[in-house]
């Protein structure tokens, strides 16, 4: 199957600054591509060069195999765009402001009404219907940006921190309509929230300094973690050193932290060594010993952690 989103050594300098240095990727139909990095890896370039918004100093970017400096219009007509900001015209309404999307899609008579009511509905707008943009919160502004992305439809979205400024509740909704249209288009989901990555995302990439540093499920990512597969165990910190001790010995595991000191309670986290699986061998030797802990559990990993791991930038 043909990629719907193609970008192949897309680089970008400003000035002295190289923002971009040949990034490559592909998105096909189905999937969702969580766009991770630190501030000023290069997302938002990377994005703007993508949709066209931006013209790259080397390589090319296609939409549904048009090419977006060749062949503009046909391509951003197959694309739906929620920059940052997601700028609007504050004196007109949401409904005016889609009629007048609408309007620009070439869209006419009764399938603009349609087309405008139904991306209200999506984007949660029917409240705020017909207040000047101006007033909205930011949640609904940033909701407005994704009404005017999805109206036409397209077979692709890119989408620059959409949950951005929502609360729990708008999060929520947003990530459940990015869900319900993933099967029919390739998105690309730019986000800060690592959580999202791996409510909504089957695949991310990860830049930095403008390189690509990773690319996998949110799965494949969690395994670069060094607390992968490594076993928790929450003791008294009466009994954390005779614990500590005794998983020490245990053939299969490389080593032992602690972490997560709470009142009289403390975590020990016991790294396994290289193909093996110690959780077997570490049950047995707590009962053996007949040492008492309180929980214990194998340790799934945090994207948070794998992402300070493998990003270099400085965060601003």
């Amino acid at each position: 199957m043909a990629a719907l989103i193609e970008a192949k050594g897309l680089q970008k300098t400003f000035g002295a600054i190289t923002a971009v240095s040949s990034i490559s990727l592909a998105v096909e139909k189905g999937e969702v591509l969580g766009f991770l990095g630190p501030n000023g890896a290069g997302k938002s370039t990377t994005m703007k060069m993508i949709t066209g918004f931006l013209e790259p100093d080397a390589g090319q970017a296609a939409i549904c195999g048009f090419d977006v400096q060749e062949n503009p219009k046909a391509a951003k007509a197959q694309l739906g765009y929620l920059p940052e900001g997601a700028p609007a015209y504050g004196d007109m309404t949401p409904g005016n402001f889609l009629r007048f999307i609408a309007e620009i899609r070439g869209f006419e008579g009764s399938e603009i009404k349609g087309r405008v009511a139904a991306a209200l509905a999506r984007a949660g707008l029917g409240a705020v219907v017909d207040q000047r943009i101006e007033t909205l919160s930011k949640g609904f502004k940033r909701r407005v940006g994704i009404a005017q992305a999805i109206l036409h439809d397209p077979p692709v979205l890119i989408m620059d921190e959409p949950t951005d400024g929502l609360d729990p509740n708008q999060k929520h909704h947003v990530r459940e309509l990015i869900r319900e249209m993933a099967p029919h288009k390739a998105i690309i989901v730019s986000t800060h929230i690592l959580e999202e990555v791996e409510a909504v995302c089957t695949r991310a990439v990860v830049i930095d300094k403008g390189r690509i540093v990773a690319d996998g499920t949110a799965e494949d990512l969690l395994r670069r973690g060094r607390g992968y597969g490594a076993i928790a165990i929450k003791v008294r910190l009466a009994d954390a050193e005779r614990v500590s001790k005794a998983l020490s010995g245990v053939a299969e595991v490389a080593g032992v932290e602690t972490f997560d000191k709470t009142g009289d309670t403390i975590r020990l986290r016991a790294f396994a060594k290289t193909n093996t699986q110690p959780a077997k061998a570490i049950a047995d030797r707590l009962s053996r010993e007949q040492l008492p802990f309180e929980e214990i559990y194998v340790e799934h990993g945090r994207l948070d952690d794998v992402f300070r791991d493998i990003t270099t930038s400085t965060q601003a």
